[in-house]
């Protein structure tokens, strides 16, 4: 079983930082992907940003270029997310969010979708 466990989020003013951390852990084989989404109240779930192995760039939503980065340490399988220049907003749930491939109990490799239970930024003007 794997656990995405987030931690970071919290009230921060306008023109503030936050960073947010995603730990992995459980049988991993390999992190394909992760990154973050995030949802505000009546809003869709949005992708922040994200981290693709092998893919030398990652992804941003236009929203936060410039102001967002996204780092991952792959040795202690965490993901980390950089939040400047915070505006209100970028209030919402943040969602740590990976495909990860792990060893099903046959003994196969599976890749499967996995979900944090989210944190709370709030960004105050």
């Amino acid at each position: 079983q794997v656990h995405l466990v987030e931690s970071g989020g919290g009230l921060e003013q306008s023109g503030g930082s936050l960073r947010l951390s995603c730990a992995a852990t459980g049988n991993i084989l390999r992190i394909n992907r992760i990154g973050w989404y995030r949802q505000a109240p009546g809003q869709q779930n949005e992708l922040v940003a994200r981290i693709t192995d092998g893919v030398e760039t990652a992804y941003y939503a236009d929203s936060v270029k410039g102001r967002f980065s996204i780092s991952r340490d792959s040795a202690k399988n965490t993901v980390y997310l950089q939040m400047n220049s915070l505006k209100p907003e970028d209030t919402a749930v943040y969602y740590c969010n990976g495909d990860i491939s792990v060893t099903s109990i046959g003994g196969s490799t599976m890749m499967r979708e996995y979900w944090g239970q989210g944190t709370q930024v709030t960004v105050s003007s």
